[in-house]
């Protein structure tokens, strides 16, 4: 898992980690190291706020501990770091199979490589997966999800272009019942630019899961394309008020040499970050480790 973690966070390691860690290496560790660090923490994404934050509780401890070596200093930094980023995983609570899970994000932020690779990993686990192409605004997204559904090996359900996404999401969970199945993963339109209609009609996706299981759906994943940065967190502001958000999947972490927005979106939002993905495959992602992303972007 570190591997992948180092493969997805090079940029982000290379470009402002690395250097910030190299700021404790000097002789005094004077005002003009934390001013350093704080630049370079901006610059990779890590926000304002965030970056406040990290920097004055490290500065805090480094008092208190009466710490004066940069080593014990940069140690104290990734502690809180990880600190920031170790937000508890909700499990759901599934009243009756299969367990709904209601996939969010906008229009190319990776979401239906993401369902796959999901699904894949599930599939890998023994349990048995149905994908729901709610998202039936785009003939495109249908197509490629059925691709994807073929590729892994999952079952679909899918209606044609312009379908009714609560239909979609019905048929499903039907299927689902019948068939035994353990996973419902539903795809879901993302076009933000009609944000009240697009936002109404996840709602009314919602409200069909619960009347198969008032307890549904169990989880609700927005998909956030690492290399939007800051516009990530407004992306995620604005689903979360609107329809709720359970975790992260934080996709194509390997394309930006911005992953400092993991730390602002655990710390300003409080979500956490179940899942990385990187690459193409259907293997390319990862359960979120706080202690392992920190390894791979400050090491």
């Amino acid at each position: 898992m570190l591997n992948l973690f180092k493969r997805a966070l090079k940029p982000s390691h290379d470009s402002w980690f690395a250097r910030a860690m190299h700021l404790f290496d000097r002789a005094a560790l004077d005002e003009s190291v934390w001013t350093e660090l704080e630049e370079l923490l901006i610059s990779a994404d890590v926000g304002m706020a965030t970056t406040e934050k990290l920097i004055e509780k490290t500065k805090e401890r480094v008092k208190a501990e009466k710490i004066n070596q940069g080593s014990q200093v940069q140690e104290v930094l990734k502690q809180e770091m990880v600190s920031i980023l170790n937000l508890p995983i909700q499990k759901p609570v599934v009243a009756t199979a299969p367990r709904v899970i209601l996939i969010i994000g906008v229009n190319g932020s990776g979401k239906t490589t993401s369902i796959a690779k999901l699904a894949y990993s599930l599939k890998q686990e023994g349990k048995a997966v149905i994908l729901a192409a709610a998202d039936t605004f785009r003939a495109a997204a249908i197509e490629q999800l059925k691709l994807w559904a073929e590729r892994v090996g999952v079952d679909i359900i899918a209606h044609q272009s312009g379908a009714d996404p609560g239909a979609v999401v019905y048929d499903a969970l039907a299927a689902a019942r019948s068939r035994q199945v353990t996973d419902v993963i539903i795809d879901t339109a993302g076009r933000l630019h009609t944000k009240f209609n697009l936002m109404e009609e996840l709602k009314k996706l919602k409200r069909v899961a619960a009347k198969a299981d008032a307890t549904a759906p169990h989880e609700v994943i927005l998909v956030l394309d690492a290399t939007t940065g800051q516009n990530g967190l407004a992306q995620a502001k604005y689903f979360t008020e609107a329809i709720g958000v359970t975790s992260i999947f934080l996709a194509k972490l390997d394309g930006t040499a911005k992953g400092g927005i993991a730390l602002a979106i655990c710390d300003q939002l409080k979500i956490p970050v179940k899942y990385i993905g990187v690459g193409e495959k259907p293997e390319d992602m990862a359960p979120f480790d706080a202690a392992a992303f920190v390894e791979a972007l400050c090491a």
